[in-house]
């Protein structure tokens, strides 16, 4: 008798202790968002070269060449695309204001277009009833502030481009650190723990990040055939959404479509977009997706939902894409430990595969 008595007090302690050291987590997160989120985002883009390293390794001319060389090649395309995204989000926000004007003209003209199909003539004080409703709205001003917030994001990303250069010139060292740092079981079991990782995670992210761009040129080619305004962001966009689970593909549409209400005044030309927009995400979302990834991630439905709920209150947009990675990068570590193994049980959407990656 009391010997469970004790052995219930022990593990009171260890949950008092789990939920203090889960809170403290928390707190940091949050408070240190500024410094921890460019340091996340490297860890996470150097899984993507590093997986891109590999495949240029398995290709008949660069294949041949050294390592280090193939980690130079993809770091620097990798620099060339975030200085080329950042420069197209940036660019396209300062044209967004220019065409402002247009567009609210544009609406006005839908909407007194939309009084006519339905048989009803705008009221002879339509010009005061537009101001008082839509024109109450300062788009300039919004788009100002947005276009403040993403000047602020070229300092992110210029720490996110250092860091990711020192953790691939570090890589190849890392190995021998761990076995100098942790000798002997410890040793082997972290680095058992950092390979579960970098198979599950360093895949999905790769491939992933393949999937997305395919999405992003079939959306690019439907929207510029229509003609619509800076097609290029809008398809940037929704490659980066899709990293969001289930709700990211709705807003990497929704976005362009709306726009295109603006820019066009017709909803014909609208519903077109969104038809063939909506086609591409069903197509690589039930189609390409799943065949490409599979199961490389094993976390239940359930799990997803409410750590994507969670990222983005922590850090926002850019939790809601590192919100799988991250999570998953979790649910291993707590595998490979007795005492922990549980939780990534119940974390996991097929506990049999949890158990094989012990």
């Amino acid at each position: 008798m009391q010997n469970n008595d004790i052995k219930t007090s022990v593990q009171f302690q260890n949950l008092v202790f789990a939920s203090v050291f889960a809170t403290l987590i928390g707190f940091l997160l949050v408070v240190g968002k500024s410094l921890l989120l460019p340091i996340f985002v490297a860890v996470i883009s150097v899984y993507v070269l590093t997986a891109a390293s590999d495949w240029l390794g398995k290709q008949p001319i660069v294949g041949f060449l050294p390592d280090w060389a193939r980690r130079v090649l993809v770091l620097l395309a990798f620099i060339i695309a975030i200085v080329a995204l950042t420069g197209v989000i940036i660019a396209t926000a300062g044209q967004l204001i220019e065409e402002i004007p247009n567009y609210q003209k544009n609406l006005r003209l839908l909407a007194t277009a939309m009084l006519e199909a339905f048989g009803r003539q705008a009221p002879a004080d339509w010009n005061v009833i537009w101001q008082n409703t839509v024109g109450e709205i300062n788009l300039q001003s919004l788009a100002t502030s947005a276009l403040g917030s993403l000047s602020a994001l070229s300092g992110v990303v210029f720490m996110i481009v250092i860091y990711a250069m020192f953790l691939v010139g570090e890589r190849a060292g890392f190995a021998q650190k761990v076995a100098i740092a942790l000798p002997g079981k410890s040793g082997i079991q972290f680095q058992s723990i950092i390979a579960s990782i970098n198979s599950s995670i360093g895949d999905y992210l790769a491939i992933k990040t393949l999937i997305n761009v395919i999405l992003a040129s079939i959306s690019y080619v439907v929207m510029w055939l229509f003609g619509v305004d800076f097609a290029l962001f809008w398809a940037i966009l929704i490659g980066l959404l899709n990293y969001i689970p289930f709700i990211g593909s709705l807003l990497g549409v929704i976005f362009p479509v709306l726009l295109t209400v603006a820019q066009f005044g017709s909803v014909q030309t609208t519903l077109l977009v969104l038809a063939l927009l909506a086609a591409a995400q069903l197509f690589v979302g039930n189609g390409l997706e799943p065949r490409m990834i599979g199961k490389k991630v094993n976390m239940s439905p359930f799990v997803v939902l409410v750590s994507l709920s969670l990222w983005t209150l922590l850090w926002g947009v850019a939790g809601s894409i590192l919100a799988i990675p991250l999570t998953s990068i979790l649910v291993i570590v707590l595998s490979h430990f007795n005492g922990t193994r549980p939780f990534a049980i119940l974390l996991s959407d097929d506990p049999a595969q949890t158990l094989k990656a012990e």
